[in-house]
């Protein structure tokens, strides 16, 4: 049948009969521009009494994927492993060869009132994919009928494009437009003042950010858990988020603090549970009618958690509608991090979750019965919207506490912690922010932004550790927010903040997604400005010195005979490249390397302004042979030395003589110091405020 969808357009239906079922019980979607077949189920009560449907199942897929099933590697929120050997996934799972990264892309489009799960296995030799929506308790009445939630299955040369092009499909589906990425300051890790930190230490480092990082892109100061009223009777933070405790860490209120953050030009925000309280805490004495109950009637209480408030009660919504608005509208915090969000599912904490659990899925009872737990958590997320407004920005923390929350917040949320907690320590780091974030890498700016928990630059981690972290944060391009006492790193420490801020923006993908957990290949292209920026970064997260071999064709790049490569750490122009990058890093390393085609004209190769080398300071690049000059524009920071490092063609004697740098915003001249090392030229100079320049470095033919 001819169709036409409202997101997709003009496409074809099939129907396809199940065996045993009465009537059409499959549709089957295709679009033309969708590289997808999409499936959903006809769910319907053929009986005289109502009934209660947990599981949904899809038909299996059977896979032909063009290799050996056990060659094969599957990849879900579980992690990399063999396709039998996995433990199911929440929301996708791709199947894939390694060696080509070919395979097949699933995943559930929507969950609107069922958790949608997929697990793989081998039937008679080949690869199997089983989906189904988990609904918990979805009530239909004699003779109703329903969809299930959209299940879709591609086939792709590049899985990884398959899964991007699969969140997209997401994104498309929800309608989600993001807004800028914040990055900046948590206060919960630090080794000084931590927690919530308090009035005295908080502006102390807002006074030190706002000199010496807010000009490089640290635009956000969020205060974690301890601020809050309650009584959580060991379970937990407490769980009273109408006030502040007057005797906590801001006695003068949080509306000063969040003012004293806003005046010095940063994003002030705020750590709370929306859907949690305590039963017995005294405040909730006269208000056991607002939790979710069990079916004994007591009330649907969990480990940490605390208990869970009934998104459904009229009475409930209204108290945290009007605890939302004060917030925003008295306090004036416009950035929210949402911790414990499972408790608006009314599911059990299984922290730590990535693979499946069954974890007894609908055994709440709600005030309102014809709702599922997905309907009733995600009309507790678009009430904090409503109530909060379009100009908050929503974090939500974490999927870990329970998986269901993650498809299940699609399109209601900014960002999403998608990891467990992490902390200094290199090794606990290593075990959730990379392996994290890189299994979700596709959600991040399409769904929302990764949040992979802070990163770490403090004296308990080495440089290397520190440069790594930081790195591997920036690089990717994840929500970036760091946790240490700020005012206690030394200088070298110091910088490498001001090297990852702000958010680079730009596509970034790992290389060996299919071969290692988490990968150790990243690449960032931009191709925003006049001439094409190609980044590869290199992770050692081993105890040992690693080895690399890459083949330039696995890179990404454009083609050109040979690159030129610059190391961004280590400030030093490497040998040119034309068949891979050979070398090796010490153990907890990186290297971040800026790669450019080798051409018959001077090439600006790198910067010293962000670990991106140009990516985010570079507007615009262009030579002149005519003139033999070689110009374009900047964005510097007052006072940070900029370096701009050039390289020269081979087969070509070209001089650099002279550099010029003019202020555009600032009507004044800059000094620019030229220096020539072989076949690369350093242009430096230091501005005296922050804006954007104009450069142009001269070259003659002919010298040395």
């Amino acid at each position: 049948f001819a169709v036409t969808n409202a997101v997709f357009g003009d496409g074809e239906r099939v129907v396809i009969p199940v065996a045993g079922e009465k009537g059409p019980s499959l549709d089957v979607w295709v679009f033309p521009d969708l590289p997808f077949a999409l499936f959903s189920r006809k769910i319907a009560n053929g009986w005289e009494e109502p009934v209660v449907v947990n599981q949904v199942p899809l038909p299996g897929f059977s896979l032909e994927l063009g290799c050996p099933a056990s060659h094969a590697r599957t990849l879900g929120t579980g992690g990399l492993t063999t396709p039998s050997d996995n433990p199911g996934s929440y929301a996708w799972r791709a199947v894939a060869d390694p060696e080509t990264r070919a395979g097949v892309v699933a995943g559930w489009l929507t969950h609107d009132r069922a958790s949608g799960v997929i697990f793989s296995s081998l039937v008679d030799g080949a690869v199997q994919i089983d989906a189904r929506g988990e609904y918990g308790s979805l009530r239909l009445a004699p003779g109703e009928k329903t969809d299930s939630e959209t299940f879709a299955i591609g086939y792709f040369a590049d899985a990884r494009l398959g899964l991007e092009e699969w969140a997209d499909a997401v994104a498309r589906v929800h309608e989600i437009v993001l807004p800028p990425q914040p990055g900046g300051f948590c206060t919960w890790y630090t080794e000084k003042h931590g927690g919530a930190s308090g009035e005295k230490h908080l502006a102390e480092l807002v006074a030190f950010v706002q000199t010496n990082l807010q000009p490089f892109g640290f635009d956000c100061v969020q205060i974690d858990d301890g601020w809050q009223l309650g009584d959580a009777k060991g379970n937990g933070p407490n769980k009273n988020f109408t006030s502040f405790n007057p005797k906590g860490p801001y006695p003068s209120g949080m509306k000063a603090v969040a003012a004293r953050v806003s005046e010095a030009g940063l994003l002030p925000g705020i750590w709370f549970m929306p859907f949690a309280g305590t039963y017995d805490d005294p405040y909730f004495a006269g208000r056991q009618d607002w939790f979710v109950k069990r079916a004994d009637g007591t009330p649907y209480d969990t480990v940490w958690g605390g208990t869970s408030i009934d998104m459904t009660h009229p009475a409930a919504r209204l108290a945290l509608r009007k605890y939302i608005a004060n917030f925003v509208n008295e306090w004036g915090f416009r950035y929210f991090k949402m911790d414990g969000l499972y408790t608006g599912l009314a599911a059990r904490q299984v922290y730590v979750n990535t693979g499946y659990v069954d974890d007894g899925f609908g055994d709440a009872v709600f005030s309102v019965t014809t709702k599922t737990n997905i309907e009733v958590f995600r009309d507790g997320l678009k009430l904090v919207r409503d109530a909060a407004g379009a100009h908050v920005f929503l974090l939500g923390c974490t999927v870990a506490q329970n998986m269901r929350s993650y498809g299940a917040s699609f399109g209601l949320v900014d960002a999403m912690r998608i990891g467990a907690d992490n902390s200094g320590d290199w090794n606990a780091w290593v075990a959730v922010s990379p392996v994290a974030g890189s299994r979700n890498y596709f959600l991040h700016g399409r769904v929302w932004y990764n949040d992979p928990d802070p990163f770490y630059v403090r004296a308990g981690v080495s440089l290397a550790e520190a440069r790594t972290m930081a790195s591997w944060t920036a690089i990717t391009g994840q929500l970036c927010v760091n946790s240490d006492w700020i005012l206690d790193l030394a200088p070298d420490r110091l910088d490498i903040l001001r090297r990852v801020f702000p958010a680079h923006g730009r596509a970034a993908r790992p290389v060996d997604l299919f071969e290692n957990d988490p990968p150790r290949v990243w690449t960032v292209t931009d191709e925003t400005g006049s001439v094409r920026r190609d980044l590869v970064a290199l992770f050692n997260w081993t105890d040992q010195d690693l080895p690399f071999n890459i083949p330039l064709a696995n890179l990404d790049l454009p083609k050109a005979a040979e690159f030129g490569v610059f190391d961004g750490w280590a400030g030093t122009l490497l040998p040119t490249v034309r068949e891979g990058i050979r070398t090796t890093i010490p153990p907890h390393g990186c290297r971040i390397l800026a790669l450019c085609p080798v051409r018959d004209h001077p090439v600006l190769i790198s910067t010293s302004r962000h670990v991106t080398q140009g990516v985010v300071d570079v507007h615009d690049e262009r030579w002149d042979e005519n003139t033999l000059t070689l110009a374009g524009s900047s964005t510097v920071v007052a006072g940070d030395r900029y370096e701009m490092r050039i390289v020269l063609p081979t087969g070509r004697s070209l001089k650099a003589t002279t550099a010029a740098c003019t202020g555009n915003d600032f009507g004044l001249d800059f000094e620019v110091l030229v220096r020539t090392e072989g076949d690369l030229v350093r242009a430096s100079f230091t501005p005296g405020e922050s804006g954007i320049v104009d450069w142009v470095v001269e070259f003659v033919a002919g010298g040395a």
